[in-house]
């Protein structure tokens, strides 16, 4: 952590549980059952038991660096164990991501509730209120604020996907679930499993949290936990949605989202879509305002500044054109990751560079005689 930021933030192991939690549910709910189901059909929810394997592997890999190098995050860590200029040069990759990520989580979110509710309302205008939100909890709270935040939105989150998978019951056919394995193969379900272990594989941004707990060996299970009961809610709401659509739902632009209309309880419980769309974008806004925080806290790491907050009225109008250059939704949700997210940022940002940091890092203690 860079000493020259005065009133260091400090977060718990509990709010690195609930992070993660809400960064890895809301997202990936409603953005990789399509092209999940698409590629390994009624076999998807084994590729969701995949990616959430990988995003563990990357939690982990990600926690242990961090570990190897308390109190720095992956700016400082890789200076540390590279050297200026190299160490600046392979985070240049993260910063990319980070930018272009914050304008396009801006676009989908504000197409969905352009579709799902505010048909009549301007793109830009929805975006700007959503930009205006995480500008002031970020700049005004860092991450101890978001952090307090996501304890409130993680289970409420968790609470209403279990009950919306529960509410579903009554539309399940769980033949829609054969064969099992024989139409898709190996491959395919592997294949299947890119969309959501990219999203899974956001638990790299460890490496940027955990510098901000007084233990950070203490964050790397509650991470994992995470992950693990993320990914199993994610298992059963795609189980679910199979069950109700069969491999029709790859047709579908959201999925879930479709499922949640066709719930009617007694014709008393019905028009829960609105409740999933609450709880979605409570979940989008603490992801935005997580990864505000972290490329602007980075940035100014990465260019040695006095506060971490001056970058933050650089980002924001960059990210904002960035999300308004495309098109529409799809472009936004299929174009980036087919294109960019899936090739580019799963093999190198999550997998590639902390395994690479990793294992120099332990050589480099080790060639030192200090013991990991």
């Amino acid at each position: 952590m860079n000493a020259s930021f005065a009133n260091p933030m400090r977060i718990s192991k509990w709010q690195i549980f609930w992070l993660v939690t809400c960064m890895e549910s809301g997202m990936s709910l409603l953005l990789t059952f399509q092209p999940a189901i698409k590629q390994a059909h009624q076999d998807a929810w084994m590729s969701l038991l995949l990616a959430g394997v990988i995003g563990g592997l990357v939690a982990f890999v990600s926690g242990r660096l961090s570990v190897l190098y308390p109190g720095q995050s992956l700016v400082t860590i890789s200076e540390t164990i590279l050297g200026k200029w190299l160490g600046k040069a392979i985070v240049i990759p993260y910063f990319v991501m980070w930018y272009s990520v914050i304008g396009i989580i801006l676009r989908q979110a504000c197409s969905f509730l352009h579709i799902a509710l505010f048909q009549q309302t301007p793109m830009w205008v929805l975006m700007s209120v959503l930009s205006l939100l995480i500008i002031y909890v970020t700049y005004a709270g860092g991450i101890e604020a978001i952090a307090r935040i996501s304890e409130v939105v993680g289970p409420i989150i968790l609470f209403t996907l279990l009950v919306v998978v529960l509410l579903n019951l009554n539309n399940v056919n769980l033949h829609n679930l054969l064969p099992v394995y024989t139409d898709s193969g190996w491959l395919n379900i592997v294949k299947g499993s890119f969309a959501p272990a990219s999203f899974f594989g956001e638990s790299v941004m460890l490496t940027m949290l955990l510098p901000f707990l007084s233990s950070p060996q203490s964050g790397i299970p509650k991470a994992l936990w995470a992950i693990l009961i993320s990914d199993l809610i994610l298992v059963f709401a795609m189980v679910s949605v199979i069950a109700t659509f069969s491999i029709l739902s790859s047709k579908m632009l959201y999925p879930f989202f479709d499922m949640t209309r066709f719930i009617s309880v007694l014709d008393f419980i019905q028009n829960v879509d609105v409740f999933v769309v609450i709880v979605w974008i409570l979940s989008v806004f603490v992801k935005l305002s997580m990864y505000l925080f972290i490329s602007s806290y980075g940035t100014a790491q990465w260019l040695h500044l006095k506060t971490w907050r001056s970058p933050i009225w650089f980002i924001v109008p960059v990210s904002f054109v960035f999300g308004v250059a495309f098109r529409n939704a799809v472009t936004a949700s299929v174009d980036y990751p087919q294109k960019y997210w899936i090739p580019f940022v799963l093999p190198v940002n999550m997998l590639a560079i902390p395994l690479l940091l990793w294992f120099v890092g332990l050589l480099r203690k080790r060639k030192q005689g200090t013991s990991t």
